[in-house]
């Protein structure tokens, strides 16, 4: 299938085996014909959910075009920028995307967890595309950033400590510091520009 055909196919797939919680970036069209690039936590449920929390553009680009693209990327930066800043692209598809998803977006629960309002959706695929097939390795480095990500965006939120995310904090970028590589470096710096670490 060619990228951003357009085209809805009804027997599409998951471009890549899910399990627990896989970390993915999304990309969603805002109102200014700009698509949106932020993370988002694939539930391996069946079938695949996830959940945007507060008042995000995710949440808000579901709603209004009830889709988008999931992309799957070993790339630190793309994520780090993805997960803590503001990104927007003309294009919907990442450059280091190693396989991506085009999704149907349907709210299915809503709630609120310590103040913050959360909604959930079924994830539906449309259409994919692997562009990149790899002998999977492990970078300790990269699973830091990851880490190090999610402290980060829970930073000064109600229902999580400061002090105990300030200490992940240190210990992932220890971990980037020994095991990763000048990608990882970056992103792990990136993670401290971004926010109030």
């Amino acid at each position: 299938m060619s990228e951003h055909s357009g085209g809805e196919d009804e027997t599409a797939t998951w471009p890549v085996d899910l399990h627990g919680v896989t970390e993915s970036i999304v990309t969603t069209l805002g109102p200014n014909d700009r698509w949106n690039v932020a993370a988002l936590g694939l539930f391996a449920d069946d079938p695949v959910t996830a959940r945007t929390w507060g008042n995000t553009r995710t949440r808000r680009n579901f709603h209004r075009q009830g889709g988008g693209y999931v992309q799957f990327t070993s790339d630190p930066v793309d994520f780090v920028d993805a997960a803590l800043s503001i990104t927007e692209r003309d294009d919907p598809v990442l450059e280091s995307a190693d396989a991506w998803v085009r999704v149907a977006a349907d709210q299915v629960d809503e709630g609120t967890e310590d103040g913050t309002r959360w909604e959930a959706w079924v994830l539906r695929p449309l259409e994919s595309t692997v562009r990149d097939r790899r002998v999977p390795t492990i970078n300790r480095g990269f699973s830091a950033v990851i880490e190090a990500t999610v402290a980060a965006s829970r930073l000064e939120v109600a229902g999580y400590d400061d002090a105990t995310l300030r200490d992940r904090l240190e210990y992932a970028a220890s971990v980037v510091d020994r095991a990763g590589g000048p990608r990882e470096r970056e992103a792990i710096e990136r993670v401290r520009q971004y926010s109030s670490w």
